[in-house]
């Protein structure tokens, strides 16, 4: 390396705070998890220009392509106070597939972008193959991805994720709601904690308790509870789709319960939700209660325990409530869709 203070001494990228040689071991690192999440479709590996995967048309008359982008917001500040960083890349992945997957496709590939100011490899390497994690639990490929490294930009230890997944639906199969009406109920699948929302303020809330977060909170630690990855629901999902219909599906993230089943209404219906109707997990209230968070703060900030509600016409409920409950699945009944009230109001708690 040459003396980057030396106006005479030639200048190399790495005096300016990038390393090549860092950027290619790291995809020698990666490459053996990134090819376990390889799937029927991928046509290329890990190392090209582009990355390529065909929709199988033996499988699909016509074809939709879906598609989704997110990132997983300043919980990656927690992951880098507690130096966890194995499971944030399950959070990217899963906040991409849970939500094309509302929309009923099957998730195909995956693609990721990775930011630092100086690429530490153990921990880009823990973060990628959370990623590559992710994409086995939604059975998608992680095609490819770029991992820039931005002196400057960032501070010691500091990265930010993106990424996007690809899937597909059948086009008479796309689930749009647009066959919800008034009498559909609410079948809920269980959040595994906050997901990836809200930690703005979970960090807000930190601050004022002082809370460690080594104190215990039922089963696990605070830390572990708030780090907790977000659940993907792909496969519970699409197997259900095989053989029962669902006319709406919510990913309870951003906006929370509040906000995001209405997303899938017509503007003339509105819900009727039962808090009392699921448990809620223990974190959810510590945040409450040290927040001295307002009840109807936390339903349109967090999921409160849901990560994902199924709009079912009321006479199949019970039998969709059957089916997911043989696979293993937690299912909780919370409410249903009614019609608007003279009011306006779209969402009412019970």
């Amino acid at each position: 390396m040459g003396d980057a203070t030396n106006p005479d001494q030639p200048l190399s990228y790495r005096d300016a705070g990038v390393d090549i040689d860092a950027g290619n071991a790291l995809v020698e690192r990666i490459k053996p998890a990134v090819k376990t999440t390889f799937r029927k479709g991928v046509e290329t590996g890990i190392g090209g220009f582009g990355g390529l995967f065909s929709v199988d048309r033996d499988k699909y008359r016509d074809p939709v392509l879906v598609s989704g982008t997110d990132g997983v917001g300043t919980k990656l500040m927690l992951a880098r106070l507690l130096d966890r960083h194995d499971t944030i890349g399950i959070d990217l992945v899963a906040m991409c597939v849970n939500d094309i997957l509302a929309c009923g496709a099957e998730p195909l590939f995956f693609l990721d972008y990775f930011a630092t100011g100086k690429l530490e490899l153990d921990q880009a390497q823990q973060v990628i193959e959370g990623i590559a994690e992710g994409c086995r639990q939604s059975n998608c490929a992680l095609l490819g991805g770029e991992t820039a490294e931005m002196p400057g930009m960032y501070g010691a230890g500091d990265y930010d994720l993106a990424g996007f997944a690809v899937g597909v639906v059948e086009r008479d199969r796309i689930i749009d709601g647009r066959r919800v009406a008034a009498g559909h109920r609410l079948l809920a699948l269980p959040s595994s904690g906050p997901h990836s929302n809200g930690y703005s303020l979970i960090r807000k809330v930190l601050e004022r308790s002082g809370a460690d977060p080594s104190m215990a909170l039922g089963d696990h630690s605070l830390g572990e509870a708030l780090l907790a990855p977000t659940r993907i629901y792909a496969r519970t999902v699409l197997a259900l789709l095989e053989d029962h219909a669902i006319d709406g599906l919510a990913h309870i993230t951003g906006g929370g319960i509040t906000e995001n089943i209405t997303r899938v209404l017509g503007d003339s219906l509105g819900i009727e939700v039962d808090t009392a109707a699921w448990p809620r997990p223990d974190v959810f209230d510590w945040l409450q209660r040290e927040g001295g968070i307002e009840a109807t703060e936390m339903l349109r900030t967090f999921n409160c325990g849901i990560g994902m509600v199924l709009l079912v016409d009321g006479a199949e409920a019970d039998t969709v409530s059957a089916a997911l409950q043989d696979m293993g699945e937690d299912v909780f009944d919370i409410g249903r869709v009614v019609t608007v009230a003279d009011d306006g109001e779209r969402v009412r708690y019970l």
